[in-house]
């Protein structure tokens, strides 16, 4: 069986100042603005008669998982057999794996996590042929996998395209005693268009789904019917909600990015967000910033910091925030005038007016755009208070 070992909860930590006394670059993550993000956003899936399972892939931090389930989730989404293992691992007991299952040393990994943990474990199909090698595979393991039909979109990802693949998929799980279809799932996510154009998924999905409640598709009493990103949850969350889908469906919404939000792609989201749904207040706040050092300022206007494309996501440029010179106690804003021009593995190309107080040793919070690829670069991530004080360390198990 494939196992790793990471902690239900993160490291306690006593005495330590994050400017001081912890090496830098480091992730960290601001305490009240995560706290506020995980209830924020599962009192937004209450309100709306929703659950949350959320993408656990942005952090694989087991820690923040916990952390998750006891604000009020229902599960946590992952993205892979490994992913998925490592949360079972630590103690997660519901799972939606939002991919298809391929390869037998995968199909391995999961038959061993049922067999071993028994987590209520549902995974996506979309083909025929998906479907014939799960039911071999968990038939010979004498064990029973729940699925979700994926639903895709023209030129998207994965799910199928048509009714007609739909039909012969479903009568080909039918077909299979090892599985069971517990529902259906789409990602609107890969559209990359306007609301009209996320509207018309959505509905899609729901009738999809509708039509197959009628006709006895289903292996369970309440079929799950999921999607959402951090983009769209407003919409999805409306569409789940109309009075045909209330009662006859658990409606599972899985934003990821929410729980530490961010400085870029999924700020401008939730701007959009905040338009469709002016009633919506004390938005999500971003809670994650990596902390380092200027290493070198060799020339008017160019300040090299000692960040780079190992420590932080370069979808975009980080954005400098704030700096703490040698002896501050509290940091001075930097404005628009300073920003990141180039990215390399280990520095960061700053640029800013000619005349500045910038010197080697002071110490820069950046902010980033989309978390998934600034977690993935660490093993171990910082708590701070608002003092910077460092009150707890996490373990991530990329």
């Amino acid at each position: 069986m494939f196992t790793l070992t990471h902690p239900q909860k993160g490291l306690p930590v006593t005495g330590k100042a994050l400017l001081k006394d912890v090496s830098l670059p480091a992730l960290v993550l601001h305490q009240n603005a995560l706290e506020h993000n995980l209830h924020w956003m599962q009192s937004f899936a209450d309100r709306h008669g929703a659950v949350l399972a959320s993408h656990g892939k942005t952090t694989m931090a087991p820690a923040l998982f916990h952390r998750q389930i006891a604000a009020g989730a229902w599960g946590i989404t992952l993205a892979s057999a490994v992913q998925s293992a490592a949360a079972s691992n630590a103690g997660i007991k519901r799972i939606l794996m939002a991919n298809q299952l391929v390869g037998q040393a995968n199909m391995q990994i999961v038959a061993d996590m049922l067999r071993h943990a028994a987590p209520d474990f549902y995974c996506l199909v979309d083909s025929v042929e998906n479907v014939r090698q799960l039911g071999k595979f968990f038939a010979e393991q004498k064990l029973t996998l729940q699925v979700l039909l994926e639903l895709g979109v023209a030129n998207g990802r994965c799910g199928c395209r048509s009714d007609e693949q739909a039909d012969a998929v479903i009568a080909a799980i039918q077909a299979e005693p090892a599985l069971k279809l517990c529902g259906v799932e789409g990602y609107e996510g890969v559209i990359s268009g306007e609301q009209p154009e996320i509207d018309r998924f959505i509905a899609r999905l729901v009738a999809l789904a509708l039509r197959l409640k009628n006709a006895g598709a289903f292996s369970c009493a309440l079929p799950l019917i999921t999607a959402s990103g951090s983009a769209w949850y407003d919409r999805v969350a409306a569409a789940f909600s109309q009075s045909a889908a209330q009662d006859t469906f658990l409606r599972v919404l899985r934003p990821g990015c929410y729980v530490v939000h961010d400085h870029g792609i999924y700020q401008q989201a939730q701007q959009g967000v905040l338009a469709r749904q002016p009633e919506l207040e004390n938005a999500l706040r971003p809670a994650m910033e990596v902390f380092a050092c200027v290493q070198s300022v060799p020339e008017p206007g160019r300040v090299i910091v000692a960040l780079g494309k190992r420590d932080i996501a370069h979808d975009d440029m980080p954005v400098p925030l704030r700096v703490w010179h040698e002896g501050d106690t509290q940091p001075r804003a930097l404005d628009k005038d300073w920003r990141a021009i180039k990215l390399m593995d280990q520095h960061l190309f700053l640029q800013g007016p000619k005349e500045h107080a910038l010197q080697p040793g002071d110490i820069i919070a950046f902010g980033a755009s989309h978390p998934c690829l600034t977690f993935d670069k660490w093993r171990h991530v910082c708590i701070v208070d608002e003092q910077l004080r460092v009150t707890e360390m996490l373990e991530t198990c990329f």
